[in-house]
């Protein structure tokens, strides 16, 4: 029998957590999302791993015979992907938004031919996971946007901010403003990111600058189409200043916003990362610190 390693993870994330809820969070995704995969799982494997309630999940003997073995198993299988990645000499660097990477292509190639035996995979991710794939293993390190849920689990260096302006639609009665004031935003329907990516998602509301004013959520989205899409349907979205230049729809205008903190970028990578290569990513992650620091 075949079983896909990322249920596997969301199985444990579950049996951790002991709820649904806890374990959306952890892994950035929808509680219906998670509740599939759990679903598919017991299917797969003909049993039921847990018994649902109000109160949580609690693992069935069958579950708790999964959960004492599945750490090890999926430990065993990163530990193979990484020596895997060490022998093809592979480095992989996550990102959300194109206005964060900034110069790092240009890095990425400097580091190349400084280093042609190694590989570097650039790979972006969807707002839904505000992590870039850090928090699931699929990358070394990430360009990331703070803050960002269970950020402390990571080793992160600030590297540089930008203001945070406003995406309106094309016919909109601020469009013609110079300069937004964030107060004047408060009763407009916002897209927002899902609310499983937590701080992420708050932050992009800017939910602690409304002075206690309640946030109006418009539409949900987790892709810079869907999200131009929605703002051009009448939603309003805080954005970084760079998507103005990264990101266009003919019925949204950008606008600067006065009243709200900037967007700051940082680059991340797991605390307890040991492999044979760490030195080598090392030098890959200065060389893109020293690039962007200097914006």
């Amino acid at each position: 029998m075949d079983v896909d390693t990322r249920l596997l993870r969301y199985f444990a994330a579950v049996a951790e957590e002991g709820s649904l809820t806890g374990a959306a969070k952890r892994l950035f995704v929808s509680q219906p999302a998670l509740t599939k995969q759990i679903r598919r799982l017991e299917d797969n494997l003909g049993v039921r791993l847990f018994a649902r309630s109000r109160s949580g999940m609690a693992l069935t003997e069958a579950g708790d015979e999964l959960a004492s073995r599945v750490s090890a198993l999926l430990d065993g299988w990163d530990e193979a992907v990484q020596a895997t990645g060490r022998t093809a000499r592979v480095l992989r660097l996550g990102f959300l938004d194109a206005g964060s990477v900034g110069a790092v292509p240009e890095v990425i190639a400097e580091f190349r031919h400084a280093q042609p035996g190694w590989r570097v995979e650039l790979r972006q991710f969807a707002w839904s996971d505000p992590s870039a794939g850090l928090a699931r293993g699929e990358v070394d390190a990430a360009v990331v946007r703070l803050p960002f849920p269970k950020q402390e689990r990571f080793a992160v260096q600030e590297l540089f901010s930008e203001e945070r302006g406003v995406l309106l639609p094309a016919r909109h009665p601020l469009a013609e403003s110079e300069t937004v004031e964030f107060r004047e935003l408060w009763d407009e329907p916002f897209v927002a990111a899902g609310a499983e990516t937590g701080a992420w998602r708050e932050h992009w509301l800017a939910a602690a600058e409304r002075e206690g004013h309640p946030v109006r959520v418009g539409a949900v989205t987790s892709r810079p189409d869907e999200w131009l899409g929605a703002v051009a349907g009448g939603c309003v979205a805080l954005a970084p200043a760079s998507a103005a230049h990264f990101y266009s729809h003919p019925d949204v205008v950008f606008r600067p916003v006065r009243g709200v903190s900037p967007s700051r970028v940082g680059l991340a990578l797991a605390r307890s990362r040991q492999s044979a290569h760490e030195a080598v990513l090392h030098e890959l992650l200065q060389a893109i610190t020293r690039r962007l620091t200097r914006r």
